[in-house]
């Protein structure tokens, strides 16, 4: 199979591969609501969405979900198949959905976050972004830090207790 390349600042990024997103990066959060996307982020975003993403909450956490457009296209597509009908399905469209807002980087690489959204994730001046595959997350620094040392304590004895769902997995 043949992949069509595009050459972007001296990257090779394959436009119909999957878009990863890895890694923790610490960045500010200006006073008008600006954060600046890390220039390896940034590249991706503009090859793949020209620089358009989607910036959504996480239900589970309080930090948001920011997605290129055409990656966050594919997860409201699914979101909408969902039957409606089911209580926990239309609370899940209505809240990832609902809040889903269409943004775009600025010439400066920088992304102006929502009040509504910052709001929502407690965000502050510092802030971390942590890639997860398909999109990254924003988190207000001091409560990734929390979250980190609470996983850190409740993930060992959670994986012995359910050891038998990473067998085969080598990290």
């Amino acid at each position: 199979m043949l992949l069509a390349f595009a050459h972007r600042s001296s990257a090779l990024i394959a436009p119909q591969a999957k878009t990863v997103f890895r890694g923790i990066n610490s960045v500010s959060l200006d006073a008008k609501g600006r954060m600046a996307i890390p220039a390896r982020y940034r590249e991706t975003l503009a090859v793949l969405s020209e620089g358009r993403i989607v910036v959504t909450i996480d239900m589970r956490e309080s930090c948001l979900l920011v997605y290129p457009l055409n990656e966050w296209e594919a997860v409201q597509a699914k979101l909408e198949g969902l039957s409606n009908i089911n209580p926990q399905a239309r609370l899940l469209q209505r809240l990832l959905i609902g809040h889903a807002t269409d943004l775009e980087l600025d010439s400066a690489g920088r992304l102006l976050l929502p009040a509504m959204l910052r709001d929502y994730a407690n965000l502050d001046k510092k802030l971390v972004l942590v890639g997860q595959g398909n999109k990254i997350e924003i988190w207000a620094a001091d409560h990734w830090q929390q979250q980190l040392e609470h996983w850190r304590a409740q993930g060992a004895s959670a994986m012995l207790e359910n050891s038998e769902i990473f067998d085969g997995l080598s990290v």
